[in-house]
C-alpha cells in the first residue's frame, strides 16, 4: 500500500479531464479528482502548460495509475 501523494502529470486538458473520470472509477472515489494546470516556469501560453491530477492518501497499488498516465503521454510521479 502506497501513503503517499501521487501526481499523475498530463500534456493537455482533455486528457487529464478523461483520466480523472478514470482514476474515480479505478479507485471507487466518491468523485472526480479536479485536473489542475500547471504552467511551465515562465510560459503563460496555454499550449505550454501541463496538467496535474493529485491524489492524496493510500493506494493499494499505483502501477494502474502509471499505466494509466503513460496510455495518455503522461506519467506518475511521487511526492
Amino acid at each position: 500500500m502506497t501513503d503517499a501523494r501521487l501526481i499523475l502529470v498530463l500534456p493537455d486538458r482533455e486528457a487529464a479531464e478523461e483520466v480523472a473520470e478514470r482514476v474515480a472509477e479505478l479507485l471507487g472515489l466518491p468523485e472526480e479528482p479536479e485536473p489542475l494546470r500547471d504552467a511551465l516556469a515562465g510560459e503563460d501560453d496555454a499550449e505550454d502548460a501541463q496538467w496535474l491530477i493529485v491524489l492524496e492518501g493510500p493506494v493499494a497499488d499505483p502501477a494502474p495509475l502509471t499505466a494509466l498516465a503513460e496510455e495518455h503521454d503522461g506519467w506518475l510521479e511521487r511526492e
